[in-house]
C-alpha cells in the first residue's frame, strides 16, 4: 500500500489533511478541513489501487469507482453521512463525506466489558431502530445497495444520540440482470460476515448479507463478545451460544431474532430488515421461522456425517469454492 499523505496536504486544491482517521486494504482515510467552506471538515476516503492489476481491469475499476460514486453521492439519509465530492489524482480515487463525531459503538461495548458491565437492551434497540432504518434505505434503492461491512466499528453514535453508518468500504449495487461490485472489493469482517460472502464471493451476496451481518453486530452489542465466526459454524452448526446464555438479560424475543438473523443460509434469514426490526421490537406476532427460536438452527442438522453437511449448504448456495476456501483453513 502506498504511504498515507503527510499532514497539511492539499488534495484536490480543496481538501487540507489533517490526520489519518482509519485504514484498510484499500487505502487510508483522512480528517481534511475544506478550504472553500470555512471550518468544515470531512472525512476522505482514499481508494489506492493494485500495481500489479493489468491495464484493461485498472480502467475498469476505476471506471466503476466513479459509477459508484455517483450513485452514492445522491444518498440523503439521517443515519448515512453525506457524500459531498469524489475526485482522482494520478493513481489513487477519493470519496468525500461528511465527517461524523462521535465514539464508535466497538468502542463503546468495549467500555461496558472493562466495566463488567452490558449495554442496556433497550438502547440498542433504539440503536437498532437507527440502523435499520438507514439500511432499509440502502436497500430500496434502484439499484438496490448492500453496504456488506456492518460491523460495530462501523456505527458512531453523534453527540445527539444518532447512530450513523459510516463506512462504504464493500458497498455492491445491485443491477437488475448483471453483476455490479465495487471495486473496493473484500470479504468484510469475518467474525461479522456471512457464509455466502466469506470466500469474497459477492455473486451471491444480497440485502440479507446484511441482516446477518446486522444480528451478529447487535450479538456482539448485547453480549459484549463477537459471536463465532462463520467458519467455525460451518463445520458445527451448534457452535453459536444462545445470547441469553451469556446475558440472561437479554430478552428470549430479541435473542430469537438475533438467531434468525445469523442463519447460515440466507434463505433461513429475515427477507428484508423491516420484517428483522419487527421481531426484534415485537411489533409482529408472527413465529421464527426455521427452527432459530431457541437458538437451535435445524435446517442441516438432520444432514448424517460433517462431510455431507458441508457439501449440502454449499452446494445449495450454488458455490463449491467455498467449500475449498473454508477446508483449506483447517
Amino acid at each position: 500500500m502506498p504511504a498515507h499523505h503527510a499532514q497539511g496536504t492539499i488534495l484536490h486544491e480543496r481538501y487540507r489533511i489533517d490526520r489519518v482517521i482509519g485504514q484498510g486494504g484499500y487505502g487510508f482515510i483522512y480528517l481534511a478541513e475544506d478550504l472553500r467552506l470555512s471550518g468544515r471538515y470531512c472525512a476522505v476516503k482514499e481508494v489506492s489501487y493494485d500495481p500489479s492489476l493489468p491495464p484493461e481491469l485498472l480502467k475498469e475499476s476505476r471506471e466503476q469507482f466513479q459509477r459508484e460514486a455517483t450513485v452514492l453521492a445522491r444518498l440523503d439519509h439521517p443515519n448515512l453521512p453525506k457524500v459531498s465530492d469524489y475526485f482522482s489524482i494520478e493513481e489513487r480515487d477519493y470519496l468525500v463525506m461528511d465527517y461524523v463525531p462521535g465514539d464508535d459503538l466497538r468502542t463503546l461495548v468495549s467500555k461496558a466489558a472493562q466495566t463488567g458491565e452490558y449495554l442496556e437492551e433497550e438502547e440498542v434497540l433504539d440503536w437498532a431502530r437507527q440502523i435499520g432504518d438507514a439500511l432499509e434505505y440502502l436497500h430500496n434503492q434502484e439499484p438496490p445497495i448492500v453496504h456488506r461491512d456492518i460491523k460495530p466499528s462501523n456505527l458512531k453514535l453523534t453527540p445527539n444520540g444518532r447512530v450513523k453508518l459510516v463506512d462504504f468500504g464493500l458497498v455492491k449495487l445491485l443491477a437488475p440482470g448483471e453483476v455490479t461490485i465495487t471495486i473496493l472489493q473484500g470479504q468484510g469482517t469475518a467474525i461479522y460476515t456471512p457464509l455466502e460472502q466469506y470466500g469474497g464471493d459477492s455473486l451471491h451476496t444480497d440485502r440479507r448479507a446484511d441482516i446477518y451481518a446486522f444480528g451478529a453486530t447487535l450479538y456482539h452489542l448485547l453480549t459484549n463478545q463477537p459471536p463465532v465466526n462463520v467458519r467455525d459454524r460451518f463445520l458445527d452448526p451448534h457452535s453459536l451460544p444462545n445470547p441469553r446464555t451469556i446475558n440472561p438479560a437479554i430478552s428470549t424475543r430479541v435473542a430469537d431474532a438475533i438467531l434468525w438473523a445469523m442463519a447460515l443460509h440466507p434463505d433461513d434469514r429475515p427477507a428484508d430488515v423491516s420484517q428483522f426490526i419487527k421481531a426484534l421490537t415485537g411489533e409482529t406476532t408472527t413465529s421464527l421461522r426455521n427452527g432459530y427460536s431457541n437458538g437451535s438452527p435445524h435446517r442441516h442438522a438432520k444432514i448424517g456425517t460433517l462431510e455431507q453437511r458441508l457439501i449440502a449448504i454449499a452446494a445449495s448456495l450454488g458455490f463449491l469454492t467455498l467449500l475449498l476456501t473454508l477446508l483449506r483453513n483447517l
